[in-house]
């Protein structure tokens, strides 16, 4: 059976003020597809160092092959500094040019795209020309393309990032994102979130455009309907990996043919409950997550 998700893009280490924590968003949504029940392969790069070597056995820590993570001599294993002085609003100073920057193409890796039932992939990894040109590449072999924006000044450009939503057929965004990319093609200051997502569906002929609001809970936008998920009321630790938590559950929801308004409220639950631990792979379980739901749905 082949795998349901491949996930493309950055594998790097957080350098926290309470030490080092795996992360990278595209690792961190293979992490929770998997401990969701859900089958994810990672496609990234590290450097062939100690920091690399410890990355990948963290990967398999978490029952993920590292089949597809290339190992580089030439540049060293990403990382970026996280500063949580603000728990709800992480800022990173990321590292460049590193391993992940240098994704080589190779033919197994269009094969294993080709057979999965959806491809993952941001902005972040794009911000270089090997690793962009791969995943052009890559993106022409996908049945199902994911975009997860995930914009990082200053490591995006507006014209790459048109050309990734252009090729996608769901989009996942935090609400900042949707009034920035709105404004970029001419539509903004964004007063109405609905008719921006209708909008954005529509001009780039998207199944779903979903945009997290963080307390606030998100918005799915798909088949001609705006769904609605209200936030949890959690204790936040801090947000590092909510949102890839968030996104791997409404995957995970939208391959099983989960109602857009059961997965999107199932999502905000696996954020939520990734914000009350420390790091952006804390290892959740669809139990968990359907826990901390229960109070809400009772």
């Amino acid at each position: 059976m082949p795998t349901s998700v491949v996930c493309f893009g950055e594998v790097l280490w957080d350098i926290l003020p309470t030490g080092q924590q795996p992360g990278g968003a595209p690792f961190n949504v293979a992490v929770h597809l998997s401990q969701l029940g859900q089958p994810a392969e990672l496609i990234s790069r590290v450097g062939d160092d100690e920091l690399g070597r410890e990355l990948l056995a963290f990967i398999e820590s978490k029952h993920l092959s590292t089949t597809y993570v290339q190992q580089g001599h030439t540049h060293l294993t990403g990382v970026v500094k996280a500063n949580v002085d603000d728990a709800n609003e992480v800022v990173y100073k990321i590292v460049q040019p590193v391993a992940w920057d240098y994704i080589q193409y190779e033919a197994a890796l269009a094969d294993t795209v080709a057979e999965a039932d959806m491809l993952v992939y941001g902005s972040l990894v794009a911000r270089q020309t090997n690793s962009r040109e791969t995943l052009y590449r890559l993106l022409e072999s996908a049945r199902f393309r994911v975009f997860d924006v995930n914009l990082r000044p200053p490591h995006y450009t507006r014209e790459v990032t048109k050309y990734l939503l252009s090729k996608a057929n769901l989009v996942k965004m935090n609400h900042h994102e949707l009034t920035e990319v709105m404004e970029w093609l001419g539509q903004g200051p964004v007063q109405d979130r609905e008719a921006a997502m209708q909008w954005l569906a529509q001009r780039y002929q998207l199944q779903a455009v979903c945009v997290t609001c963080g307390a606030d809970g998100a918005l799915l936008y798909t088949g001609g309907q705006l769904y609605r998920a209200p936030g949890l009321p959690v204790q936040v630790r801090d947000t590092i990996g909510s949102g890839d938590a968030f996104l791997a559950a409404l995957l995970k929801g939208w391959l099983a043919g989960d109602k857009p308004d059961a997965m999107l409220r199932f999502a905000c639950a696996a954020g939520a409950l990734v914000a009350t631990h420390q790091g952006a792979t804390p290892a959740i379980t669809a139990a968990d997550v359907a826990k901390l739901l229960a109070p809400q749905t009772a």
